[in-house]
């Protein structure tokens, strides 16, 4: 099974802009699922300025941004929710609008993901990515779990290395060959100014 960035990976390569809508109740436990995963993202991409990527929290009643995303004009949208697929908690799943069927359900929202996944298909021409988290509990007033939670943190920092990958490290070889180039240039500067040239 691919982890988190891989499939992801696979989705996103060279999509254009990218809607990211949380769903979930922050009152009802591991039902914050969602909601949790989209927060982190935004914490994550906050300082680093991309019109690529757009993050909505749309917490109960996410129908309420579809003006909102409409207007992005996202080319993908990621939709976040806690889903029951009889797993252990925190477990992840991947999969297109199409594929949401016998043995998966979400939780209890106004306007059902599936639904509103095809709305975002059929209006907006886009790609709809929905990502599910297993919850444990969705009692009221229970705090969310550590697994969803880790899950919650797995997403947001598989979505933030795609739209913004790290830069490549220099092995410790390059960094001192690039100090050496660096040194060469500014003693050939001094040089010219020493001698007018």
């Amino acid at each position: 099974m691919p982890t988190i960035k891989k499939a992801l990976q696979n989705r996103l390569t060279g999509t254009g802009k990218i809607a990211v809508l949380g769903i979930g109740s922050d009152l009802r436990g591991d039902d914050a699922a969602g909601m949790l995963a989209t927060e982190k993202l935004a914490k994550l991409i906050s300082k680093k300025r991309n019109s690529r990527i757009k993050v909505f929290l749309g917490s109960t009643a996410p129908e309420n941004l579809t003006g909102e995303i409409k207007k992005f004009k996202p080319e993908h949208v990621i939709m976040i929710d806690a889903i029951e697929i009889k797993e252990k908690p925190g477990t992840i799943l991947v999969l297109d609008p199409h594929e949401v069927g016998a043995g998966v359900s979400f939780s209890t929202h106004k306007l059902p993901a599936k639904i509103l996944a095809d709305y975002f298909s059929h209006f907006t021409k886009c790609a709809v990515t929905i990502i599910g988290i297993q919850p444990g509990s969705l009692d009221f007033g229970r705090k969310v779990s550590k697994d969803v939670a880790s899950a919650a943190n797995s997403i947001a920092g598989a979505i933030r290395d795609i739209v913004h990958p790290a830069k490549p490290s220099l092995s410790r070889r390059e960094c001192r060959g690039r100090d050496s180039a660096k040194t060469t240039r500014q003693l050939k500067h001094q040089d010219r100014e020493l001698h007018g040239k």
